[in-house]
Order: C-alpha cells, then sequence, then structure tokens
C-alpha cells in the first residue's frame, strides 16, 4: 500500500514539474515582446533621424506605424514612408504626414513642372518620344501620358515629386513595350520630321516640342507648333513612313503673341 502511495506523489510530482516548466518558458514572452516593441521604436525614430524630418511624429502600434506632421516636399514625405518601411519588425505604414503649402497658385505650378518636364532627359536622346501632360488641383499633380522607358518615368516622378508647391502626386503615366520595330519607328519619325526644312526650327530647341509616341507601330504626335500647315506637314510626313499601322495628330497651334 505504501508503494503504491508513492507511485501516486511521484506521478503528481512530474505533473507539478510540468506545469512549473512550461510557466517559466510562457514568462519571458511578456517582457520580450515589450523589447521588441521599444526596439521597433527606437529603430524607427533613427531611421526619421534627418533634419527634413524634424516636424515628423512616429507613432508604434505593434507591427504598425503611424506618421503625422509636416514635411516641405512631398518627396520627403514618400522618403519618411520608404525609411520606416525598412525597418524590421515593420509590416505597415499610415503615413498621413502633410505638404507645407508655398502660397504657389495651381497655374503657376503647373506652367512651372510644363517647363521643368519639357526639358527633363535632355541629353539622353528619348526627350521627344516621352509625351505627359500635366493637371493641378489644390497642389495635386497628376501625370498622365507615354514615356520611353522606366528611367524616364521614374525622372519625371521625381522631378515633380521634389518641386516646392507639390502637395500629392497620382501617377497615370505609362511606360511604351519594348519593341525593336517602334524603336525603328521612332528614329525614322524623328529624321523626317525634324528634317523637313519648314519644321527643322523646332529641332534647335533641345525639349523638341513636337514628341513622337509609338506603341505598337501607332503614332501619336503631341505638343504645341506655330501654325496648322507645320502640324499638317508632320502628319503627312508622319504617315509617309513604312510601317506604321494609325498615325493620330493631336498637335495643338499656338496663340498668337500679344500685339503681333
Amino acid at each position: 500500500m505504501l508503494r503504491k502511495g508513492n507511485v501516486g506523489l511521484s506521478g503528481l510530482s512530474a505533473v507539478g514539474i510540468l506545469w512549473s516548466v512550461a510557466l517559466a518558458l510562457t514568462l519571458p514572452a511578456i517582457p520580450a515582446v515589450a523589447q521588441d516593441g521599444s526596439r521597433v521604436d527606437a529603430d524607427v525614430h533613427k531611421a526619421l533621424d534627418n533634419k527634413k524630418f524634424h516636424d515628423v511624429n512616429a507613432a508604434v502600434h505593434g507591427d504598425m506605424v503611424v506618421l503625422t506632421g509636416t514635411v516641405e516636399r512631398y518627396a520627403d514625405k514618400e522618403d519618411a514612408d520608404r525609411r520606416v518601411h525598412h525597418v524590421g519588425g515593420v509590416k505597415g505604414v499610415d503615413n498621413e504626414i502633410q505638404v507645407a503649402g508655398t502660397g504657389i497658385s495651381d497655374e503657376v505650378l503647373r506652367d512651372k513642372l510644363s517647363k521643368a518636364l519639357s526639358y527633363d532627359r535632355v541629353g539622353y536622346g528619348t526627350t521627344a518620344f516621352n509625351s505627359i501632360s500635366i493637371g493641378v488641383q489644390n497642389g495635386v499633380v497628376t501625370l498622365q501620358g507615354t514615356v520611353y522607358g522606366p528611367p524616364d518615368k521614374d525622372s519625371a516622378l521625381s522631378l515633380v515629386e521634389n518641386t516646392p508647391g507639390v502637395k500629392d502626386v497620382i501617377d497615370n503615366l505609362e511606360v511604351a513595350p519594348v519593341s525593336p520595330m517602334d524603336d525603328r519607328l521612332r528614329l525614322e519619325l524623328a529624321r523626317v520630321i525634324y528634317g523637313t526644312p519648314q519644321l527643322q526650327k523646332y529641332a534647335m530647341d533641345p525639349a523638341k516640342p513636337i514628341r513622337i509616341t509609338v506603341v505598337n507601330g501607332n503614332v501619336t504626335l503631341s505638343g504645341l507648333v506655330d501654325s496648322k500647315m507645320d502640324r499638317d506637314i508632320a502628319g503627312i510626313r508622319a504617315n509617309g513612313v513604312p510601317g506604321i499601322f494609325k498615325v493620330v495628330n493631336d498637335l495643338q497651334i499656338a496663340e498668337p503673341e500679344k500685339g503681333k
């Protein structure tokens, strides 16, 4: 009888030991979570340790981070978002940062961006093949159109995002598909259009106001020319290039200057 009693006590002791071990294993998890949260918080604030984020606040909620405050440029808002996303342990970012206003009107901002984008990528040989339209409303810039390649798109977006007064950017730009046939057509179209005596004056400006978009053999001419005659000549020359499926002539005619 005594032996049976000892066996019972031994079994009970084993259960108690197992319970103690399980409890001991679970207890450290509580401070570990708190410690991990502190690490994420420290890493987030370290990532934002830059004077351009002086007025930015970051609140860490588990694996989520909420960003508030203000920055001078839209590019700074995007940079803060990228930096925090790269912090270990961060799964999502709620970016509520506001871009400080500069008092610039939508019309002035649009004209400024239009001029800057018209000269973007000059020297890379793709300027004439990038057609970008700009819309601005309450500081929010919408970019539409077709560009030659990813570097052209990235350059345009970077230019806009770093311009003071831009509060947000809506990217509707499309990149033309890679096509040796389209590349041949682009070069031939540029040669026949800018090589025409009547249109050679447009080749003097590196921004090339006649933009040539080619997608799968379909051509669109856009930009600003001086007269209806120039517009018609450009369309005729484009239609004469072999291998083109269709030409859409969207060239606009500039209004005459006042006093002329």
